[in-house]
């Protein structure tokens, strides 16, 4: 189970690194990192999904720059509230995964917002919600979509129906 975790959150960081920039469409890029860390918190719980946030986006902070510590907070702390919601709820519909991923994108950036403007971050609310945080959360709908597709495809490739 580490080495499961360790694996996905190195290729979350990895595939961020790399995919992302290539994935940028004019100056929006996908938050791989807190898709990766959405599908594992769904699928694996609160410890896991918390891991998995905290891990993914300290690998996230240092790689970018900037204050360290906020993006592994905010994940950590969806990745867990996820992971709890997820075992409370029925979230196996990828309807209901995609439109969550959405949302959580949403609430991510609001939350690092949040944070950075503790440490007096000069960008006003309106414009960083207008052109950063609303167009990367339709964007990592659409790849998570995908993602979810894609898993649901080879899960049923795994387990065929008698």
């Amino acid at each position: 189970m580490r080495s499961v975790l360790a694996l996905t959150i190195f290729g979350g960081g990895v595939a961020h690194a790399t995919l992302a920039p290539a994935l940028r469409i004019g100056d929006v890029a996908p938050d791989i990192p807190l898709i990766v860390v959405i599908l594992l918190a769904l699928r694996r719980g609160p410890e896991f999904g918390a891991i998995a946030g905290f891990a993914a986006g300290l690998l996230q902070d240092v790689a970018g720059g900037g204050l360290v510590g906020a993006q592994a907070l905010t994940k950590a702390v969806l990745g867990f509230t996820l992971g709890v919601i997820g075992g409370r709820l029925r979230v196996t519909q990828p309807l209901v995964q995609v439109t969550g991923l959405v949302v959580l994108s949403i609430v991510e950036g609001i939350l690092r917002f949040a944070i950075l403007k503790i440490f007096h971050f000069p960008a006003p609310f309106g414009e960083l919600m207008a052109y950063v945080v609303l167009p990367q959360a339709l964007y990592n709908g659409f790849l998570g979509a995908a993602l979810v597709l894609a898993l649901a495809w080879a899960d049923a490739q795994r387990h065929p129906a008698a």
